[in-house]
């Protein structure tokens, strides 16, 4: 009877157990599945993945092919008319502008500077290249530059002032005058700049080529030239070496303007042609890649070129008593002739040429005292 009852009792307990393993069972089977479904899905995103850069690696996206073709300068289709308009990227932009930005600005204007340097310390060392018989001037003169040769000088010269000066803001403003006059000022600056800069371009390639007309009879070099260069020109003895109507450093600066000048000239043509609507020879066309190099070139030369203009504009004005005199009246005393330019000034004797202040003060005298009346009879 006992074992009877105990039978029941054994099996609630035991299905009792069986329930709580089954439910701590599938607690625990919920928590397993919670965790492994997102892990699954991140295994097969990365197979995936995986799957795909195997695929990748033995195939060429088309996307890669076209941008690349897009970077070399492979020409499309635009709607857009015009040169270089089907060209998306022009690597040769990012070039010229990488030669811009770097030795053109960083390291070439120093040139400037330290001629300007040198010109100083030989100005406070040397001193001024003074007249021998300053004291005792005779008062005569020679005439060395007619008025159409001064005009020329003086437009060409003024403009090559201004051309340098904005030419120089406009290569290295961004960086030297931003932090002086701050944003708004520089650009105001730098539109007049580049206004300024195009228009009065094509004023002095005019008259640099007047410039060589006139005086490419005058600088051809000779023996005398060679000694005058061996003796540094007289800058650093008393003694003056002998030359003509134009010295050896006189003849360089004008090959130089004849040379370089005209390259920077033509360079600066090319790039101003397309905003004054003027029409190049064939050869010259205003392309991109052909802007490009005449920039570079234009910025190159431009910038040597004003280093030496620093040393022809010193020697003309503060460096050579008498020189600016010359080019400023037309005339120089016929000292300055003899001990610049003996040769020359030897012919224009030898000619009559000399201007005697006596003579003149007389004539003019004469011309102005009022005729005396005659008497009546």
């Amino acid at each position: 009877m006992n074992q009877t009852v105990n039978q029941p009792v054994k099996k609630a307990k035991k299905t009792l157990a069986q329930r709580n393993r089954i439910a701590l069972w599938s607690v625990f089977f919920v928590l397993a599945t919670s965790l492994a479904l997102p892990l699954m899905s991140y295994s097969f995103h990365w197979l995936g993945m995986s799957a795909t850069a195997q695929e990748a690696a033995g195939v060429t996206n088309p996307r890669n092919s076209i941008w690349s073709a897009v970077r070399e300068g492979v020409p499309g289709y635009s709607a857009v008319k015009g040169e270089g308009a089907n060209v998306l990227v022009q690597s040769g932009g990012t070039d010229w502008l990488a030669t811009r930005n770097g030795a053109l600005i960083q390291k070439l204007p120093w040139i400037i500077a330290g001629m300007a340097g040198l010109i100083l310390l030989f100005h406070l060392f040397a001193g001024r290249n003074k007249l021998d018989n300053r004291d005792n001037l005779s008062g005569r003169k020679i005439k060395r530059w007619s008025w159409i040769e001064r005009l020329v000088h003086w437009v060409t010269a003024i403009s090559f002032i201004l051309l340098a000066i904005t030419g120089i803001s406009m290569l290295i403003g961004k960086t030297a005058l931003i932090p002086l006059l701050g944003k708004a000022g520089f650009a105001a600056w730098a539109g007049l700049a580049i206004s300024i800069h195009n228009y009065i371009g094509p004023l002095f390639s005019v008259g640099i080529a007047l410039m060589i007309l006139m005086w490419v009879w005058h600088n051809f070099p000779n023996r005398v030239d060679m000694k005058w260069l061996a003796a540094g020109g007289g800058l650093f003895k008393k003694n003056h070496p002998s030359a003509g109507r134009m010295n050896a450093g006189e003849k360089i600066w004008f090959w130089l303007l004849a040379t370089v000048g005209v390259v920077v000239c033509i360079t600066g043509v090319i790039m101003v042609a397309p905003l004054l609507g003027f029409q190049l020879p064939a050869g010259l066309d205003y392309t991109r890649a052909n802007m490009q190099q005449a920039n570079l070139i234009h910025g190159v030369l431009g910038v040597i070129w004003t280093a030496i203009a620093l040393g022809h504009i010193y020697i003309g004005t503060a460096g050579t008593e008498g020189a600016f005199e010359g080019m400023s009246t037309g005339y120089v005393s016929e000292e300055w002739a003899h001990q610049h330019h003996d040769l020359w000034a030897a012919k224009m004797v030898a000619k009559g040429k000399v201007i005697d202040p006596a003579a003149t003060v007389a004539n003019r005298a004469e011309a102005a005292t009022p005729a005396t009346p005659t008497a009546q009879s």
